[in-house]
């Protein structure tokens, strides 16, 4: 659904919005006194480890975006074409394309309402002889049940690629679990727990796919010497002034994920109070970092969620829907994928589902302002 602009208020609480500061800029300053704007700058291999110790990794390469990263984890581990790759159906964009990239098949699987994560109990179901690797998820910044997904690849000797793009920060069993998989990637776009910008990362404990990844990210330079090819690369290089903002940012990172916990406990406390509205998730063994508040507005709430949305805005509450689902995209229906596959929970969580304003400079008055003026719209 598309706002009616004619209706809107001047924006009052945006879905979201970066949180940067002098130290940023003071960064970003050195970068533009030293010359080194480019690729070749020293915060990128210090952001590198930086961000790879943040998140209990051994390793982390940079990449522009968190598209270009998540084709950078599924190459580096050697998804082509004639692969299966099994993925959510509930999930951006960007996942499907990464895999289309490599030449290989997206297998999509539903949601499940527990975590809004993929159904684990349906990917078994999906493994063929083609297959690849899974794909994960962490849908809105709740993990999903690694142990279950690491015995199921274990099983089938499958590989595990964690999209994270929304995950910073997010804990499984105490532990972040952004690199229990073989690889991990994440997004640094301008939303994200931290930002760049632009950018992106890829995070594993493998030191050969760390190797591949930092070549493949450079054109596929050899170590050997220079203009040697002997593998077909890409220029997925982050900038030296990417990795300064990412420097500054990581400093703050653990505020960051605070501020988000803060702003869904404000949120849940007054809206689990009103019927008909479904809460974002939090499972005993997870640590949700709550990336975007999203909610679901079921039958019993008496306004439907493009109705709620369009009042919203009139009062100068910006939200944004949930995920479209993969086997709903037409870019996919025209070339022949998904024809006639079914996942209705995916299409509940579409129909039902949206995100309140998220960001880490909300205060608790913002907060209560902006739930009380859903929960004003109930029926």
């Amino acid at each position: 659904m598309s706002i009616d602009p004619d209706k809107m208020k001047e924006k009052k609480f945006s879905v979201c919005e970066p949180n940067i500061g002098p130290r940023e800029k003071e960064l970003v300053d050195e970068c533009f006194d030293t010359g080194w704007i480019s690729s070749q700058g020293p915060f990128v291999k210090k952001f590198e480890k930086k961000f790879a110790d943040f998140c209990q990794a051994k390793y982390g390469c940079s990449a522009t975006n968190g598209t270009t990263a998540l084709h950078l984890a599924l190459a580096t581990i050697g998804v082509e074409k004639g692969d299966e790759v099994i993925i959510p159906d509930f999930t951006m964009i960007a996942s499907c394309n990464a895999v289309l990239y490599t030449g290989a098949k997206p297998v999509l699987v539903d949601a499940e309402k527990e975590t809004w994560n993929m159904d684990l109990t349906q990917i078994e179901k999906k493994i063929t002889d083609k297959t690849k690797a899974i794909m994960v998820m962490h849908t809105y910044g709740h993990p999903c049940d690694m142990q279950i997904v690491k015995e199921i690849a274990d099983k089938h000797d499958l590989l595990v690629v964690e999209d994270a793009a929304e995950a910073h920060g997010t804990e499984y069993k105490g532990k972040r679990d952004e690199a229990i998989g073989e690889i991990g990637s994440f997004s640094l776009y301008a939303n994200k727990m931290l930002t760049t910008g632009e950018g992106g990362m890829v995070v594993t404990n493998n030191e050969e796919y760390n190797d591949k990844a930092h070549i493949l990210m450079n054109h596929g330079f050899s170590k050997e010497k220079h203009f040697w090819h002997k593998v077909v690369g890409f220029n997925y290089r982050m900038t030296n002034m990417q990795a300064a903002i990412g420097m500054a940012q990581l400093e703050r990172v653990d505020e960051f994920v605070e501020a988000k916990r803060r702003n869904s406990a404000a949120y849940t406390k007054i809206l689990s109070q009103v019927p008909g509205i479904t809460t974002p998730p939090e499972k005993e063994w997870a640590k949700n970092v709550f990336w975007m508040y999203g909610i679901m507005l079921e039958d019993e709430f008496g306004v439907k969620k493009d109705e709620a949305r369009q009042a919203l805005a009139e009062k100068g509450i910006e939200t944004r829907s949930f995920f479209i689902p993969m086997h709903a995209q037409p870019a996919y229906l025209d070339k022949g994928l998904f024809a006639g596959e079914k996942y209705p929970i995916a299409d509940e969580f579409c129909r039902k589902g949206f995100y309140l304003p998220s960001s880490t400079k909300l205060t608790q008055t913002d907060i209560e302002e902006i739930a009380n003026t859903l929960g004003g719209l109930k029926k």
